[in-house]
């Protein structure tokens, strides 16, 4: 018997926040504001962006079409990690609740994310969900990672021990 695509995303999702928990948990809100480069996110943006990506996954499946001139996007700033981990865990949970939804033939669905009349991408559902909800997380939680190391907090190792847990 075959696994179904919804089960495997779940794992996967699954596996992949808690090693997100892990760095979520270590970033020192009281130093929200700093930026490794004035281009940069600031450290309390980034590390609230990286606790809302979940978000993506339930946008998908839930809005066909996306349009960030009608629904805008987040500038929220966790203050606290306690208000950090709520809205991960919030964001985690419903995109959970989601996935439990989906049967194999609606992954298949298309997937359109735009800016106005400006067509950004049509993928899909579930390339959309690997890239905007699993790779997208990863790409921000290494760029986080950094800014831990620059801050001189101990970085918790992903997919094996970091240098600091050796």
């Amino acid at each position: 018997m075959t696994m179904a695509y919804k089960d495997a995303l779940i794992t996967e999702l699954k596996s992949e926040s808690a090693l997100t928990q892990k760095m979520l948990e270590r970033v020192p809100l009281a130093k929200s504001e700093w930026k490794p480069h004035e281009k940069s996110f600031s450290l309390g943006r980034l590390a609230t962006h990286v606790a809302e990506i979940p978000h993506w996954i339930s946008r998908i499946i839930t809005i066909d079409d996306w349009d960030f001139a009608a629904q805008g996007f987040s500038r929220q700033v966790a203050k606290s990690t306690d208000e950090l981990m709520d809205i991960f865990h919030a964001k985690l949970n419903q995109a959970i609740a989601h996935l439990e939804t989906m049967g194999d033939n609606d992954f298949d669905k298309v997937w359109v994310v735009r800016n106005g009349d400006q067509m950004r991408r049509e993928l899909p559902k579930k390339i959309a969900i690997r890239s905007w909800g699993f790779s997208h997380v990863i790409h921000h939680r290494g760029q986080l990672s950094v800014y831990l190391r620059l801050l001189d907090v101990p970085v918790p190792g992903m997919y094996g021990p970091s240098a600091d847990e050796r």
